[in-house]
């Protein structure tokens, strides 16, 4: 398996590349002119536009900037975003801690809820049961996740006034910037925890409601379809058969033989889906104002801030490449028939 993880390891630096230097190329197409601008605060330093050219180098070939900024990427340096009037890194590092927390309320809900359904909706195939569970699929898997979003905003805030967008309340800011609140983690919900304050601790996780629940329940539609077809599936099998025929119950033939096998296609899926959620849900974030990394993104393409762009690609295509190689080994947790070697 080591030997394994290494050659997957190996390809991490050539998707990196290739997903970098696309965006790169694509962000060439503008003009020295209108990138040089983007660095240009005050609007009288317009007129020395071509100084900012020639000190960034902006009308070198493209194969010359792209290795300057792998150059700069190599040291650390992800270079400043003017969106978020602070260096690329030290963005990421402040956004991403929100995204993450987010992405584990919403998944820990979505794999949970979604084996259970899918599991019950194959079980009891045809029955009321399976009726429900796929009507409620289907429905959560048709209905755009922007107009969800939107209802979930004006019902549970504009009407009832329960759960704010936001991250979190103006009181909560106060505090968490306040010498009183030690920051251990850098994740608000394990922070307040550990400062003892738990009026911080609900206030965020009220936060975390609306945008949980929209993402939720587009990733769980998913979740129920994919468990049902490949519990059904292994449920047809002749070893599920045979298993019937020795007097097996239900509950051992359904968790300890064909839930193994079922949940493999799963583990794929709900891989995929947290990186998804960790490489910034663009939407969501955006509708409810939610501070995330997806958020960071939105605005750093909607003002062209080249470097914020670049860094967050750059972090999404890492994440996406360590996210398909960890499915893989649990792949081998699940089912020891399958060897990575």
């Amino acid at each position: 398996m080591l030997n394994y993880i290494f050659r997957r390891l190996l390809l991490l630096p050539l998707v990196v590349l290739g997903v970098t230097f696309l965006l790169f190329f694509l962000t060439q197409r503008l003009s020295p002119e209108m990138r040089a601008s983007l660095y240009v605060k005050d609007p009288r330093q317009m007129g020395a536009l071509e100084e900012v050219i020639r000190e960034y180098g902006l009308r070198d070939n493209v194969f010359k900037q792209y290795g300057r900024w792998l150059k700069n990427v190599a040291h650390g340096d992800l270079g400043y975003s003017p969106s978020a009037n602070m260096p690329v890194a030290k963005a990421i590092k402040e956004y991403l801690p929100a995204t993450i927390q987010l992405a584990f309320v919403t998944i820990i809900f979505v794999v949970f809820f979604g084996v259970w359904f899918g599991c019950g909706s194959a079980i009891h195939k045809d029955e009321w049961k399976d009726i429900v569970a796929r009507l409620i699929s289907v429905g959560g898997f048709s209905l755009p996740i922007f107009v969800l979003g939107l209802i979930l905003l004006m019902v549970f805030y504009g009407q009832l006034g329960w759960f704010a967008p936001g991250g979190y309340s103006v009181q909560t800011d106060v505090i968490i910037h306040s010498p009183m609140f030690k920051t251990y983690t850098g994740f608000l919900l394990a922070d307040a925890l550990l400062n003892g304050n738990f009026r911080v601790f609900w206030d965020v996780l009220s936060h975390l409601v609306l945008p949980a629940v929209t993402l939720c329940i587009g990733s769980f539609a998913l979740m129920v379809r994919v468990m049902r077809s490949s519990m059904l599936e292994e449920l047809n099998k002749d070893y599920v058969r045979t298993a019937r025929a020795k007097g097996l119950t239900k509950w051992q033939i359904v968790y300890k033989h064909a839930g193994k096998n079922a949940i493999i296609p799963v583990i794929t899926l709900a891989s995929i889906q947290f990186i998804r959620l960790l490489g910034g849900t663009v939407i969501v974030e955006t509708i409810f104002d939610y501070p995330g990394i997806g958020r960071f993104g939105v605005i750093a393409a909607q003002q062209l801030d080249i470097a914020g762009i670049l860094g967050f690609s750059l972090m999404v295509a890492v994440l996406f490449v360590l996210g398909n190689l960890l499915s893989d080994i649990l792949y081998t947790a699940v089912d020891p028939r399958i060897r990575l070697d």
